[in-house]
């Protein structure tokens, strides 16, 4: 079942347009991936789906309702979780602080104790660190945690900007494993991410974004099979 649509998407900032006529869409239990260069427009992307930036023209529905009139902060009440690229951590707080402000919506306030132990069986390194200040931790141990604190909303639909971002290679191996277990438990994804084959492996399916326009969509495997895309992504012709 189709749960979220972006339709002919239109947006940008002021008179500068940076998205043209996007069309996407994730199902229930799906994991999509969004792929592109720098300044291809993927996190402008996010932003809207955010309510960050006001689209100009197009929808964008949750189910059978519309998002985009809505103010941004609905999107956490119905089950959204957006980690922001640069993961939006508060350094200057516990990491235990960290995960209980993901926990602060109506629908999962009393499950806080619930879900935080369920965040650290599948981060141990969250519970050993809980009373750390958060800017203490590996760039990884934060990146688990901005995963942890949007894990303690139980998404619907988990949006990831950049997760692999700045991460030595075996951490992004990590991550990317964790990313899988969590679709394993049905978690939609939409993952914005560079690394075209670490998004592809663990995607269903896949959307590829130049300069503000989908020029690209199909299953993962067919993409990252195709000439085109690892011409321009991997550098193999």
């Amino acid at each position: 079942m189709q749960m979220f649509k972006l339709d002919k998407v239109c947006a940008g900032y002021g008179d500068l347009k940076i998205l043209f006529d996007i069309d996407l869409s994730v199902n229930e239990g799906e994991v999509v991936a969004l792929v592109g260069s720098n300044g291809a427009g993927k996190t402008t992307i996010l932003r809207t789906i955010s309510g960050e930036v006001k689209i100009q023209s197009g929808s964008i529905t949750w189910y059978d309702e519309r998002l985009d009139t809505k103010p941004g902060y609905t999107r956490a009440e119905i089950g959204i979780a957006h980690i922001p690229q640069g993961r939006g951590i508060l350094g200057g707080i516990s990491v235990k602080d960290n995960l209980i402000l993901g926990s602060y919506c109506k629908r999962v306030k009393e499950k806080r104790n619930e879900n935080l132990e369920k965040v650290y069986n599948t981060f141990p390194i969250l519970k050993e660190r809980e009373n750390y200040l958060a800017n203490t931790l590996s760039g990884g141990q934060q990146q688990m945690l901005a995963i942890g604190r949007a894990m303690m909303m139980e998404p619907k639909l988990l949006i990831l900007d950049e997760p692999s971002l700045g991460l030595a290679p075996i951490i992004v191996e990590e991550v990317f494993n964790i990313l899988a277990q969590i679709k394993a438990q049905g978690t939609s994804m939409l993952i914005i991410e560079q690394n075209l084959v670490k998004a592809l492996e663990i995607a269903d399916r896949g959307y590829v974004l130049e300069t503000g326009k989908i020029t690209l969509s199909g299953d993962s495997k067919d993409l990252l099979n195709n000439p085109e895309v690892r011409k321009a992504y991997l550098g193999i012709a």
